[in-house]
């Protein structure tokens, strides 16, 4: 996917749905994303808390022109989980990394592997 950023929808304890951009890569596995080491308020963020209490997310990557006959857009409902140290974890951070030089002198402190469910798609997403 060439999107450079994704939308991650998580679901708080309330039902209240909570949503922000984030940096990705997709593979056979799943959808990749890390909390990385930017300043963020010191407490513990939404959607860690949210996927602790409540695994069901969603990801939502999408292409918009002025042209809409290439709007398009691809949604991923899945099951999100904390990678543990190991070989998956690595892989994504080398994944994540190769992707985004930014990480390259970050810190990733999760990666959060999204277990794709189902998929859906409309219009362009190749432009």
């Amino acid at each position: 996917m060439r999107r450079r950023v994704g939308r991650l929808a998580t679901i708080g304890h309330s039902g209240q749905p909570h949503i922000v951009p984030v940096c990705f890569v997709v593979d056979e596995r799943g959808v990749y994303t890390a909390i990385d080491e930017k300043p963020k308020s010191g407490r513990v963020l939404k959607r860690v808390q949210n996927i602790l209490e409540k695994p069901d997310v969603a990801f939502l990557a999408d292409h918009y022109e002025e042209d809409w006959s290439q709007l398009g857009w691809v949604r991923i409902d899945g099951s999100a989980e904390f990678l543990p140290e190991g070989g998956e974890r690595d892989r994504a951070s080398r994944l994540l990394r190769s992707r985004y030089p930014q990480y390259e002198s970050m810190e990733l402190s999760a990666v959060i592997a999204i277990r794709i469910l189902r998929v859906l798609s409309w219009g362009d997403m190749d432009s």
